[in-house]
């Protein structure tokens, strides 16, 4: 083992006064928008002509993802002189990864982390993002004796506490996640507990969440239980044995409403199996939902109750929040999930992603497209940021016919 192996990575601050100051600046530079301010101010609505434009009431970065942006941007400036490297994306939204990398942050995909992780030096810096990052990867990077730059979000870092205090009292921790997510893996470490003898099974639909409650139930085919979840438990699950006591808790961005009813599945299941009395003991929940999640979620349903045509969230594809404000969106009214303002092409070709599918497409809006008024709402995840919400802003009024300074003026007027 080399020098470096022996030891301990290096957690530092960059928060200084001085530092700070300057990356506000650079920050401002690269996602303000003062139509979205002046949005913001006038209540969310902005018209000219018949075309109409309501903004959801909370949309884009949180405190979470501002933090960790800034953190980046600090690292880069603390230490321009050392390599800097990012674990996997900040955030899950291209047009901010792109300007970490133009700054000359190293990003390692996900699927290199163990290799790269391994081959870096003392001397090097490794910014880890908001999701957090599997106990595996930050103990090499401890090994390597790398400086570290840690973004976490504060929410994620409860759950952790959460399923670390599962795996303590031996309950096995059911995740409602996406497995392959950053998060979800993250989190999945911590709940095999300090000594790794902890057990997690990660659950996505509601169809995987009636399956194992059928099993908490009356049992079941153990073979075909774990071919089914295989990936999205820990090594050694038996579901005789670790379905016995259990407690729920939940990637940070999932749907609040779908985790609600996973937790009141599983609760039922295991009364069903062993009574009110001893299912207090044997399933245990914590809602650990984050708190912007579910603002953006509500601000969705609130903009929802009012007429509108089309509405589009803005987001990078990946982005699990932004996934399911999409999802509630689609069930009311046509629904356009889009990336940057570029995949307005023209008010007959919308470039977006399709859930389903799971793929880029390209539709259009009829009522959009059409000579007559139309109103347009509009939403975006908390890992968007301001100026590419006012890009599309500004773009579906110049497809209607409208100028980019009647819009601003319209706007400033409304809030002034």
């Amino acid at each position: 083992m080399s020098a470096a192996a022996n030891t301990k990575s290096r957690r530092v601050n960059v928060r200084t006064p001085e530092v700070m100051a300057r990356v506000q600046a650079e920050v401002e530079t690269h996602y303000r928008s003062v139509l979205v301010e002046n949005l913001r101010k006038s209540g969310g609505i902005v018209a000219v002509g018949n075309t109409s434009i309501r903004l959801a009431k909370d949309f884009g970065f949180c405190y979470g993802v501002e933090r960790a942006i800034d953190l980046a941007y600090a690292a880069r400036k603390v230490f321009a002189d050392r390599r800097v490297f990012l674990l996997g994306e900040i955030i899950h939204n291209p047009e901010v990864n792109r300007q970490l990398t133009e700054m000359g942050v190293i990003r390692i995909p996900i699927s290199e982390h163990e290799t790269a992780v391994a081959q870096l030096s003392p001397e090097d810096v490794v910014i880890v993002p908001a999701f957090g990052a599997e106990t595996r990867i930050m103990d090499i990077i401890s090994q390597r004796g790398c400086l570290t730059v840690d973004t976490t979000c504060g929410d994620v870092m409860s759950v952790w506490k959460r399923v670390r205090g599962y795996a303590k009292q031996q309950v096995t921790s059911i995740i409602h996640g996406k497995a392959i997510h950053e998060e979800t893996r993250a989190t999945a470490s911590r709940a095999m507990g300090d000594d790794g003898r902890g057990h997690f099974l990660v659950l996505l639909t509601l169809d995987d969440v009636d399956f194992v409650c059928d099993y908490i139930r009356k049992g079941g085919d153990k073979v075909v239980f774990l071919k089914r979840f295989a990936g999205s438990m820990s090594a050694g699950f038996d579901p005789d044995l670790h379905l016995k006591q259990v407690g729920v808790a939940n990637q940070t961005t999932m749907l609040k409403s779908e985790t609600e009813e996973l937790q009141r599945r599983i609760q039922q299941a295991v009364t069903d199996r062993d009574g009110t009395e001893l299912a207090e003991k044997n399933f245990q929940v914590f809602d650990t939902i984050c708190g912007a999640t579910q603002e953006r979620q509500d601000s969705l349903f609130e903009l929802l109750r009012r007429p509108m045509d089309v509405l589009i969230v803005i987001g990078g594809y990946n982005s699990s929040n932004t996934t399911h404000l999409v999802e509630i969106g689609e069930k009311e009214l046509p629904t356009f999930f889009i990336r940057t303002a570029e995949c307005l092409k023209s008010l007959e070709e919308i470039v977006h992603y399709d859930l389903h599918s799971k793929s880029e497409t390209t539709g259009y809006s009829q009522k959009l497209s059409s000579d007559g008024p139309v109103i347009v709402g509009i939403t975006a995840g908390a890992s968007c940021p301001n100026n590419l919400i006012e890009e599309t802003i500004l773009r579906v009024f110049q497809l209607r016919g409208v100028g980019r300074d009647d819009v601003l003026n319209a706007a400033a007027l409304a809030a002034a």
